[in-house]
């Protein structure tokens, strides 16, 4: 018996798993918007002086490694880059969704930028600006602002999922 079991079990799943479903909606592929854009919903700080953890909040329109934000940094007034932290996947279904990096090299009192980036429309305009020692305040920030930064290192080598 355990052995008819183990030899038909297989098929019997593979037969249910198979059957057509004429009900069903069907598949179609995501549609890249490329005027989507992420933006930065929350910034938390961390730490000490020249070595603060920064935890950014993102909400960004995910379809997949088609269409996802790639990465959030640390952008000086004047457009110099002070930290990248690379995504390396889509969040589809974890919207907003957190992640931290660091150690981020500022002064409590230096004034800087968060933003986001999205792999197929670059940077958004909802940005947070503010400093350590005061906090983060929900900002805008033209789309083309430092945006040579777009090809400065370092750079997402791919995407997961």
């Amino acid at each position: 018996m355990k052995t008819i079991l183990i030899f038909y079990l297989p098929v019997i799943l593979n037969v249910i798993s198979c059957k057509e479903d004429n009900n069903s909606a069907e598949i179609t592929p995501s549609v890249i918007n490329t005027n989507a854009t992420a933006e930065i919903v929350s910034v938390s700080v961390t730490g000490e002086e020249n070595r603060y953890s920064f935890s950014v909040g993102i909400k960004s329109p995910d379809t997949g490694c088609d269409q996802y934000a790639n990465w959030w940094e640390v952008i000086s007034e004047d457009g110099n880059l002070i930290y990248r932290r690379i995504l390396a996947h889509s969040h589809v279904s974890e919207q907003p969704f957190v992640r931290s990096g660091g150690p981020v090299a500022i002064k409590k009192d230096r004034i800087v930028y968060v933003r986001a980036h999205m792999n197929t429309s670059g940077y958004g305009e909802k940005v947070f600006k503010g400093n350590v020692a005061e906090g983060f305040k929900e900002s805008t920030l033209d789309k083309t602002f430092a945006m040579q930064l777009e090809t400065t290192p370092p750079l997402p080598s791919g995407c997961a999922f």
